[in-house]
């Protein structure tokens, strides 16, 4: 049975770090992305290595398929050289809200100023609290897609 993500994005409107319970950095690239949102993902995060397979979304942008490995640092490493060019660089802080645990990304590099918010929910129409930091939802919008952000980033937008 595949592996189905449902997952709402959120840019972030106020201050979110005295919150997070955890912090770490997280360097990916991407090879083999397409228009039909279609995606493998080489990912560093902190001491691990994982690669990752992501499907295209549905019409809402909710709900898309994900199959995830961990892998060694230094076999990501090694992928990392045979990715696209750029690279997607960012803190990842995780934060409680209620049952569920918002992954908060604050952008480094090309994409310095670019704070957004995820939530992974069990189904597309299930209810969770919005802290007050949590800003314009922008799931479904595919100009926040890291696999996009890497091919224009958000320095680009400023014009």
């Amino acid at each position: 049975m595949p592996n189905i993500e449902i997952e709402r994005k959120f840019l972030i409107t106020g201050d979110f770090k005295s919150e997070a319970y955890q912090s770490e950095r997280v360097t990916q690239g991407y090879m083999a992305c397409n228009t039909e949102g279609r995606a493998v993902r080489i990912r560093i995060k902190g001491d691990k290595g994982f690669i990752t397979i992501k499907g295209a979304g549905n019409d809402s942008g909710l709900s898309r398929f994900e199959w995830e490995k961990e892998i060694s640092v230094e076999d990501a490493d090694q992928l990392m050289k045979l990715c696209d060019p750029g690279v997607i660089d960012k803190v990842r802080y995780l934060i409680q809200a209620g049952i569920h645990t918002y992954e908060v990304d604050e952008f480094h590099g090309d994409n310095e100023g670019l704070i957004m918010a995820e939530i992974e929910l069990k189904s597309e129409d299930e209810k969770f609290e919005k802290p007050s930091w949590l800003g314009q939802e922008v799931t479904g919008d595919v100009r926040y897609y890291n696999s996009q952000l890497v091919k224009n980033p958000y320095k680009n937008w400023k014009a």
